[in-house]
């Protein structure tokens, strides 16, 4: 079995495969923000395999993308201590299968690589990956399947905070679309803001983008795929989005694994 791990600023997913099927997945609060030791971590992986009917001793194999640099450590000596395996790391130099057309290729995250390569290998491509994460990130494969750079927003939660943080008569209200955009209270009003204009944002970011890659070329048609904690939101809503895959991440982890495995074999 292979255990995947993503990273994130805010949430760490975790994902078990057996063979090409994702048998569990699980999410828990970035280690930065809680669980800050390799042994409280392990804690949490272990119970969670536990309580799920999986048996530690089966994973043979730890794959990990990360935005977090101290999280990645500790899960790194964790993967050692509790599992005695060193873990495959994704970052701009691993074998992708993709070309990276970025000013600073180091600069792309290991998410949004794994994000790239799945959409790719996956479902095709053009294609726009959206990942509604802490940042809201909008990814480019071109027609001819490289990697040409991207769009990064604050994402809507991290948005609604400040907004509630620094408005003194303004309180927290739930992520849900409200029936009207037009709200006839104080609570409807946030919820009509926050929301749809978050989905204006999506899709005029995507429009935008579409339009530049048709500039002058050949009609630019790219498979748009939502993926990330809050791409729910954008179900039935989004003009662009026909695509929502909530383990996209986690499948372009396994993906790079299972290709620098090979690569490495060649090798030897």
């Amino acid at each position: 079995m292979l255990l995947v791990i993503d990273i994130g600023n805010t949430h760490t997913v975790i994902g078990l495969f057996e063979g090409n099927d994702i048998s569990a997945s699980w999410r828990m609060g970035t280690p930065r923000y809680r669980y800050e030791t390799a042994d409280e971590i392990g804690s949490i992986i272990l119970n969670f395999l536990d309580n799920s009917g999986y048996d530690y001793l089966s994973i043979e194999e730890i794959a990990i993308s990360s935005v977090v640099p101290r999280a990645l450590e500790e899960i790194k000596i964790m993967s050692a201590k509790y599992f005695k395996t060193e873990p495959f790391v994704i970052n701009s130099s691993v074998k992708t299968g993709l070309k990276i057309l970025y000013d600073f290729p180091k600069e792309v995250g290991a998410d949004r690589i794994a994000n790239a390569v799945a959409a790719k290998e996956l479902y095709g491509f053009p294609a726009i990956v959206a990942d509604f994460g802490t940042a809201t990130t909008f990814d480019i494969i071109s027609d001819g399947g490289d990697y040409i750079g991207g769009v990064i927003t604050p994402g809507i939660e991290i948005s609604s905070e400040a907004l509630f943080k620094f408005a003194a008569k303004l309180s927290k209200v739930d992520l849900s679309w409200p029936d009207t955009i037009i709200g006839k209270n104080t609570y409807d009003g946030l919820r009509a803001g926050i929301l749809f204009g978050f989905l204006g944002q999506v899709d005029f970011i995507i429009e935008k983008i579409i339009d530049e890659e048709k500039d002058g070329k050949k009609q630019f048609k790219p498979i748009v795929i939502g993926t990330g904690g809050l791409s729910y939101l954008l179900k039935d809503k989004s003009k662009y989005i026909t695509i929502l895959d909530d383990n996209l991440t986690l499948k372009g982890i396994k993906i790079l694994n299972d290709k620098n495995k090979v690569e490495k074999a060649d090798k030897c």
